[in-house]
């Protein structure tokens, strides 16, 4: 039997499939961005990525097998994106994947989004990564922690109360005058400011009143960090106007400095869930585990605490059917299928 999985990826703005040998040797990797048509409504309008994906998607697919210099005879089973994401977006990635399988005859898997990105981190050093371990999703709807026992067993710890962290890093990123998508955008201004200049606060949840006493809960907002940004580009009066970017004398101190945040309430939180479950390693993955100082400063404090943070390569971070491909063929050899009644869904 082949043991190329063809991947396939649509939940939310990026059109991509992949060809992944075995699970592990990535044959091709076809990534169609949609940031572009998006940048002018400063995040994805879900009608307008539905449509993107439709017109994209057979050229996708077509790319991946001739990059791959494989067909589709080549083919041991199509692994799609089925959940969570954009339902119209999900949708044609299913019904491609659901077509193909139909009128070739080949085994369709689903993949959940988010244990495809946990399994990206292990993808480059499987040799490395010993289970159980705790993982963070970190991205522009996402941020997560996992409980994760094997590539095919994963539970959710907890979950941001409100903002993802990508989408505090967009909305700071429009305060300030930058670019859409915001992560790039901070993360380049940041490099020119003072990450100490201003003390934005770091989320920690606090234990309930009246509680026994035992381990810190772990959790995440930043919905009021964001808040603070904002206060203070007005100047600390909230009913004053928002002024324009050529008027924000600090801008890369703020950018430094919310960037600074984040990232130590991301690493803050991640690090004491593996100490309470007694986890040696730490998966970080998602779009925004791109970002060079949560990298960083992961690294350094995890490897005070005695702990191995594994990152994905920064173009398996963000949205891509290689972790689809890859996890799908975790699934295939554990007689994971699914039939063609297989359907998406948002969550």
């Amino acid at each position: 039997m082949s043991d190329l999985v063809l991947g396939i990826e649509s939940s939310c703005d990026e059109t991509a499939a992949a060809v992944v040998r075995a699970g592990r040797e990535v044959r091709s990797n076809v990534v169609v961005s949609q940031a572009a048509l998006h940048a002018e409504f400063g995040g994805v309008v879900p009608e307008v990525a539905g449509r993107s994906h439709l017109e994209a998607i057979g050229g996708v697919i077509d790319r991946a097998l001739d990059e791959a210099g494989a067909t589709l005879d080549d083919i041991a089973a199509v692994a799609v994106t089925t959940r969570p994401g954009l339902i119209g977006s999900l949708l044609v990635g299913v019904s491609a994947a659901k077509a193909l399988a139909w009128t070739r005859g080949l085994p369709l898997v689903d993949v959940h989004h988010i244990e495809a990105h946990v399994h990206a981190a292990t993808m480059e050093s499987p040799e490395e990564v010993r289970f159980p371990c705790v993982a963070l999703v970190v991205s522009g709807g996402h941020t997560a922690l996992y409980d994760v026992q094997s590539p095919l067993e994963m539970e959710l710890i907890v979950s941001t109360l409100d903002d993802a962290a990508g989408e505090a890093f967009d909305k700071v990123a429009w305060i300030l005058g930058l670019s859409y998508p915001g992560g790039p955008s901070i993360s380049a201004l940041a490099a020119q400011g003072d990450p100490a200049a201003i003390r934005f606060p770091r989320y920690s949840p606090k234990t309930p009143h009246g509680g026994a006493a035992g381990p810190k809960p772990v959790g995440f907002s930043f919905s009021g960090l964001k808040t603070a940004v904002l206060y203070h580009v007005r100047g600390g009066d909230a009913l004053q106007p928002t002024p324009p970017p050529d008027r924000i004398p600090d801008r890369a101190d703020i950018a430094a400095s919310f960037q600074e945040a984040v990232c130590e309430t991301l690493v803050i939180q991640t690090l004491r869930a593996a100490e309470q479950r007694g986890a040696r390693q730490v998966l970080v993955a998602g779009g925004v585990a791109c970002n060079q100082r949560l990298r960083a400063l992961m690294t350094e404090r995890a490897v005070a605490n005695g702990v191995h943070a594994f990152f994905p390569s920064p173009s398996y971070c963000t949205d891509n059917a290689v972790m689809i491909a890859g996890l799908g063929w975790e699934r295939l050899r554990a007689g994971r299928t699914a039939d063609l009644g297989l359907d998406a869904a948002p969550r």
